[in-house]
Formats: C-alpha cells, sequence, structure tokens
C-alpha cells in the first residue's frame, strides 16, 4: 500500500477547522495541526475602522451579532446539511493540536521545516508572510469560500447571490500567496442553494463542495503535478456586509 501524503493543516479555530481534519485524516497523514488563536476582536474592528470607516464597520459589527442569531436559527438545517453530505466538526483531539499566537511566528516555520509535509493546508487563518511561505518546500493550499478573483475577502457565497450571480456561487481551492485569496486557482465548483438555505448555512454547502476539491489538490501537490491557473472576472475583495445592507438585499431580491 502507498504511503499517504504527508499534510500539515495551518488554521483557525472554529468548526471548519475540525471538518476539514476530519475530512482528510482518513485519506493523508496529518504530521501537525497548527491552530492560530483568535487574535483581539478590538485590534480587528480598529484596522477596519481605518480601512472602511467608523460607520461602515459598525454596521458590519452589527450584522455580526445578528449573523449568531441566524446561525441559531438554522441549526436543523446545518446539522441535516451536515449528515447529508459526511461532514463532521467532532474537536480536533487536544493533544494533536500545537497553538501558536499567530501563523507567522517564526515557531510555526521552524515546526513546518523539521516536519516537511508535502502540502500545507490552510484555513481561516490571518494572511501569511513571504517568510513563513517560503519557509518549507512545499505549497499552501486554501479552501476560499468563494469563486476568485470576483468574490475574494469573506462570504464569497452570499455576495454572488447578492448580486445576482449565481454562476459564481460557490469555492475555490487555490495556492496561498502574500495576498488575500489571490493565489492561482487550483480547482473551482459551483453550489446549488435551496429555498431553506442562507447565511448561516451557504458555508456548509461550500465546504461540503471544497473538501473532494481540497483532496484532489494535495494528491496532485504529493505526485508533483499542480496545475495552478488564472480565475475568471474582475478581482474584487469583499468584507461582511452591514445589518442594513443585508436587510435591503433580503427585501429586494430574497437572499437570506
Amino acid at each position: 500500500m502507498p504511503a499517504k501524503p504527508r499534510i500539515a493543516l495551518l488554521a483557525g479555530e472554529g468548526w471548519s477547522t475540525n471538518a476539514i481534519y476530519n475530512g482528510l485524516r482518513d485519506e493523508f497523514e496529518i504530521v501537525a495541526v497548527i491552530v492560530e488563536r483568535k487574535p483581539s476582536a478590538l485590534k480587528m474592528l480598529r484596522y477596519r475602522a481605518r480601512t472602511l470607516g467608523w460607520w461602515e464597520t459598525f454596521g458590519q459589527f452589527c450584522f455580526i451579532l445578528y449573523s449568531r442569531l441566524l446561525s441559531r436559527a438554522a441549526d436543523m438545517r446545518i446539522a441535516m446539511l451536515m449528515h447529508r453530505h459526511g461532514l463532521s466538526d467532532t474537536p480536533i483531539p487536544g493533544i494533536a493540536i500545537t497553538p501558536v499566537d499567530s501563523a507567522n511566528h517564526k515557531r510555526v516555520a521552524a515546526l513546518l521545516k523539521k516536519l516537511e509535509p508535502q502540502a500545507v493546508v490552510v484555513n481561516g487563518t490571518r494572511i501569511l508572510s513571504k517568510k513563513l511561505l517560503a519557509a518549507v518546500d512545499a505549497p499552501f493550499i486554501n479552501t476560499h469560500m468563494g469563486i476568485t478573483p470576483a468574490y475574494r475577502g469573506v462570504h464569497g457565497g452570499y455576495w454572488a447571490l447578492a448580486n445576482d450571480d449565481r454562476e459564481r456561487c460557490g469555492v475555490t481551492v487555490h495556492l496561498v500567496d502574500e495576498g488575500v485569496d489571490t493565489g492561482g486557482v487550483l480547482y473551482q465548483a459551483r453550489i446549488e442553494v435551496e429555498e431553506e438555505d442562507s447565511f448561516a448555512t451557504y458555508p456548509v454547502l461550500q465546504l461540503a463542495a471544497a473538501l473532494p476539491l481540497m483532496k484532489a489538490a494535495l494528491r496532485d501537490a504529493a505526485e508533483g503535478t499542480l496545475t495552478p491557473r488564472a480565475g475568471e472576472g474582475s478581482s474584487k475583495q469583499w468584507y461582511h456586509p452591514t445589518l442594513w445592507g443585508y436587510w435591503k438585499t433580503k427585501a429586494s431580491r430574497g437572499v437570506k
């Protein structure tokens, strides 16, 4: 039996990291699970305010709070979709996790150099530094919840629907570079949204579509056959909707 490809998981905290770990562990040897602690919410708000302005940031913050209610309301739908697609968010065993304050810490680079994975799976971290990306002779591969480059940033599925762009409501598996979801595209897929779906369930559908693509990309990496390409469409980075923007889009276009 051929050896399983050796991979490392470099990720932020959350259900999607658990689901990716559980989805990959049977087919790949996960030599490390490096989990970045959540950055300070206050620092993130200050950074966002400098970029977008305080009023826009306030609206996004209000929506983030509101989205928690959307998630609670969608609990049964989320559970059903997880079961339908064979996803598991069972927590990663604590003994397997190496916690770090930043994915760009020199400790991370040193660990990856030591373990020599054939690929590094990235999920939900801050932007990775050039120094880290060059620290190991292995591709860094990310699952992005949107079709790039048209829907870089966050909530790409929602924004595609909000823009009546269903052909670009989907996921991308791509190489990681120093930009925000700007690396070469490896695989992409559309998702089909049903009437019962909403902002809270789009990520579940996207992750279900992305896992087979990530597995294919990791096999390509192990075999040395990765073939990145440019994405289609104009490049644009998206952020959280504001609360009033979400309500307006829901009322005018029915996008939940």
